[in-house]
């Protein structure tokens, strides 16, 4: 079977399944069993023998039942590195890419910074701070031990384990001395919206790091405690949400308080400064 032959089977089989985007699932799938990019699929000596082919009808079967793609393939692309991801982790994504990308700027001019990532989940947005900021040093802390596992392989996937410790515990609570910057993707998700989720999301990934139950909140206040005079506080927010966490900042005395709207157009990042 030719590679353009197993993508169009593929993707026939997942929009039956109803899976949203079958094409280009049906392409990172093909890719994945193949071991290419999904630029070369077209090559003429592209093709699957028999052990290829029950691979791919494997993770076919899995992502028909509507896990997410990413967890399929077990491992996901985040800005420069490549990530370990399952169940164990909300699945890093592009909404992600832009806290990390307002962290590096607020960091700019802040040599050798000490960062706090809580809720690290796989270990996205330490790592990428460290990758891209060679002088940093990140503590990343979570509540689950099963987030924190998936974190470690990571740390040992990307060889940055000289910049990023792992501590377990609510929030802020394993936090010690002070930091430069404080980063969170908190769950933000109101528990209200759970039944208009995709399967992919409301049926896979962690509802504890899902659902909000007012840890933005606490995190903005506690974050005063470790911050830096000068130092910032950075969160990724739900849509719709911007204005209400604006106010609560500027109520905890945070100042330069700003928004910035994502791709889509949604205030989607939160930044402040600790007077």
């Amino acid at each position: 079977m030719t590679a353009r032959d197993a993508v169009r089977e593929t993707e026939l089989a997942l929009a039956a399944a109803g899976v949203p985007d079958p094409r280009v699932d049906a392409e990172h799938l093909v890719a994945h069993v193949l071991g290419v990019p999904r630029s070369r699929l077209g090559e003429p000596n592209g093709a699957l023998g028999p052990s290829e082919r029950e691979r791919l009808d494997a993770l076919v079967t899995r992502r028909a039942s509507r896990e997410p793609l990413q967890y399929v393939l077990g491992e996901w692309g985040f800005r420069r590195l490549t990530l370990a991801v399952d169940r164990r982790a909300l699945i890093p994504r592009p909404e992600t890419e832009l806290l990390v990308d307002r962290c590096l700027a607020l960091l700019a001019g802040v040599a050798a910074p000490r960062i706090l990532d809580v809720g690290t989940g796989s270990g996205a947005i330490a790592l990428s701070l460290a990758d891209e900021i060679p002088s940093a040093r990140v503590v990343a802390v979570d509540v689950s031990a099963g987030a924190l596992a998936l974190a470690a392989e990571n740390v040992a996937r990307t060889g940055l384990g000289a910049q990023v410790e792992l501590r377990r515990g609510h929030l802020l609570e394993p936090a010690d001395g002070t930091f430069d910057l404080v980063a969170s993707n908190p769950p933000y998700v109101p528990p209200a919206d759970a039944t208009g989720l995709q399967p992919e999301i409301v049926e896979w990934e962690p509802h504890e790091a899902l659902f909000d139950r007012g840890q933005t909140g606490e995190i903005a206040d506690a974050a005063r405690g470790v911050l830096r005079p000068g130092g910032f506080l950075v969160l990724e927010l739900a849509d719709g949400t911007a204005a209400r966490t604006v106010g609560r900042l500027g109520k905890l005395g945070y100042a330069d308080v700003r928004v910035t709207r994502d791709f889509a157009g949604i205030e989607r990042v939160v930044e402040a400064t600790l007077p």
